[in-house]
């Protein structure tokens, strides 16, 4: 009788653990879970994310589901199921701004970069960075998409067709005004407008901006990095391939750089390698699609009669942008075209 009950408590024992394996492991695939096992934020922290705010909402809906608008304005950038060919190519996630959080470039991204000008002298890119940013914030002032929020951004090209088209005051009607490179307002605000909020720059093109604009670097190489330092410090750097400012007066507190593989993403999904690499003008355009809700395009293309000066010079050579090889003017143009039919971006066709 001793004997029996033993080998019912045995069997009586090995039933009960049996059970409790099997509910355990019916829990984790996918039952009820069990919060102690992982830490806050373990799902979230699996997807690398360059940009943690931005939500990559046309991933995450279902096709059946309604879609809900990511912004106030009409039509909204980050609109999923307006086009697919857009959001089949768009990622909310990649940070157009080089920081501190993404330093660390993919090998891929690297290379391709540092060989847009070469360089005889090599650089600690590592090094480089982390001087920089202890000049610099080294941070991406831009939020997450925000439902509530209406972001008007005008980007402003440098074509001749703005000469004549009266876009000043629509131009200065916008929260964000980008403009590129040289891009003169005095004495031009009633055809481009008199203010601006981000100013797009390499360094052989650099020059002060007042107090209240973002200087935005557009990086070529390692030495652009290490002008950009010196021209806000020490003022060691006087030349690149061509003569740059010693001394740089912006506000050291809005300086950004672009992020080479923002230029690089751009290179592969949009221009599809057309042209060594995008324009600046493309540059700015996609930090805009990335950073607003609404994008006005002003000052791109050419004039209505094909020429390519820009607005405040009169250029004899005005097809010599469409030869030099370096960009595709007409392949950018019709990336432009194409944005304007999905409804991300508006055109403003100008003169």
């Amino acid at each position: 009788v001793r004997c029996s009950r033993r080998i019912w408590v045995l069997l009586g024992s090995l039933v009960l653990i049996f059970l409790t394996s099997l509910f355990l492991s019916v829990s984790l695939r996918g039952g009820v879970g069990f919060n102690y096992l992982e830490p806050p934020g373990w799902e979230e922290s699996r997807r690398v994310k360059l940009v943690p705010s931005y939500m990559g909402v046309h991933r995450l809906s279902s096709p059946d589901a309604p879609q809900q608008k990511t912004c106030a304005c009409p039509r909204c950038v980050g609109d999923p199921g307006v086009s697919d060919w857009f959001d089949e190519n768009y990622d909310p996630d990649i940070s157009p701004v080089w920081t501190r959080d993404n330093m660390q470039l993919p090998s891929d991204v690297y290379y391709w970069w540092v060989m847009l000008q070469p360089q005889f002298k090599p650089h600690s890119i590592q090094q480089v960075l982390l001087r920089l940013f202890q000049v610099i914030p080294g941070r991406s002032p831009y939020s997450s998409w925000d439902p509530g929020r209406c972001l008007r951004c005008a980007v402003v090209g440098n074509s001749g067709n703005l000469r004549g088209a009266r876009y000043g005051a629509t131009i200065d009607d916008h929260n964000y005004i980008m403009r590129i490179n040289l891009a003169p307002t005095v004495g031009y605000e009633e055809d481009a407008g008199s203010h601006t909020t981000h100013h797009f720059m390499y360094p052989e093109s650099a020059k002060n901006l007042a107090a209240n604009v973002s200087f935005v670097l557009v990086p070529f190489k390692t030495l652009d990095l290490v002008w950009i330092t010196s021209a806000l410090s020490t003022g060691q750097i006087r030349f690149t391939y061509a003569p740059v400012k010693q001394f740089l007066r912006v506000d050291k507190d809005k300086v950004q750089i672009f992020n080479p593989a923002f230029f690089k993403y751009i290179h592969d999904r949009w221009t599809r390698h057309h042209g060594r690499y995008p324009s600046t003008g493309m540059l700015v355009l996609f930090f805009a699609l990335h950073v607003c809700d609404e994008v006005n395009v002003f000052g791109f293309g050419a004039d209505s009669r094909g020429n390519w000066h820009h607005y405040w010079e009169q250029n004899r050579y005005s097809g010599e942008f469409r030869k030099t090889g370096v960009h595709d003017a007409d392949y950018e143009a019709q990336i432009i075209e194409r944005l304007a039919k999905a409804g991300k971006i508006t055109v403003f066709p100008g003169k």
